[in-house]
């Protein structure tokens, strides 16, 4: 069977089984080509919340799946690859954050929502990296505990100076691995062009960059600028969906190494076969499910 024909039977299976397919912005092309939506997580969470078809199917890792049952309890959703993790997400759990707000307990919670479900439970509100200096701007509270990202924490405290931020040491592998070095190297490759960077980079990356923002954003700004010529610091994959996106543009992953194995877990055939009975449900127990829910409605009142 060719990509193609893969491609055509998705579509029919998805039709006959009143499925949706909900694709991150980090999967590969041919995977895009047959979702319904996609973009960053929550964008995905929000797009299931509101579509008319029953069943979800999520093509990219365990938290995103998590999120999108939160918000679409009574949908059945399934994660096209039940091997696809995030160790950002997995990198702390309920015992360490509870010895945490042991220690500050006057501190509000705010978890990014590359977290687990079960570590949500613990949270006062949960954020976006494009929507996390806004919200903790209008958080009330003085004193925030921002999990697990301490680079795009230390990037929102930046933003957010007149609060009094507690950090821990977490955050996303791949985009941590880049440093200055690299940016300028990037930037004697390929003189002139703009360097667009994702706040979960280590700040002396972000220091160096013209601009700074979720991956849907980066998308927007590159789409939009009249320059010509780009330096991408988030997965590489997003140089080529901007490639295909902007033919007239020219676009450079900042390092070869901005590659998430987690991501590039799903394929083409995961999505078939999930259609065909495989895949893994996502089950949610509905205390978790009500406690995770409190503090990402608490983001949608904020934001």
């Amino acid at each position: 069977m060719t990509i193609h024909q893969m491609q055509e039977e998705i579509l029919r299976l998805k039709q006959e089984q009143d499925v949706c397919i909900l694709a991150h912005s980090y999967q590969a092309r041919e995977i895009l080509e047959i979702a319904d939506f996609t973009g960053d997580s929550f964008q995905l969470s929000l797009k299931a919340a509101s579509a008319p078809q029953s069943r979800m199917l999520l093509c990219g890792v365990r938290f995103m799946a998590e999120t999108v049952k939160i918000l679409s309890p009574k949908k059945q959703v399934l994660l096209a690859n039940g091997a696809a993790g995030c160790p950002m997400a997995e990198q702390m759990d309920k015992a360490l954050i509870r010895q945490v707000k042991e220690r500050y307990p006057d501190y509000t919670v705010v978890a990014y929502i590359n977290t687990t479900a079960e570590l949500k439970t613990l949270c006062d509100v949960c954020v976006t990296s494009s929507s996390a200096v806004d919200i903790c701007r209008k958080l009330p509270d003085k004193r925030i505990l921002f999990i697990p990202d301490c680079n795009l924490g230390d990037y929102v405290a930046k933003q957010v100076p007149d609060k009094e931020f507690k950090l821990l040491s977490g955050g996303c592998p791949i985009h941590a691995r880049v440093n200055a070095a690299d940016v300028q190297r990037a930037r004697r490759e390929h003189p002139g062009a703009a360097v667009l960077v994702h706040p979960e980079c280590i700040p002396e990356v972000l220091e160096q960059a013209d601009f700074i923002g979720s991956t849907s954003a980066i998308m927007q700004h590159a789409a939009q600028s009249a320059e010509s010529s780009f330096i991408i610091g988030t997965e590489v994959s997003i140089v080529e969906h901007l490639s295909y996106q902007c033919p007239d543009k020219r676009f450079y992953p900042l390092s070869k190494n901005l590659i998430c194995p987690n991501m590039k877990l799903t394929s083409l055939p995961d999505v078939y076969q999930a259609l065909q009975g495989g895949g893994e449900e996502i089950h949610l127990d509905k205390e978790t499910l009500c406690k995770a829910r409190a503090c990402i409605d608490r983001m949608l009142e904020l934001g």
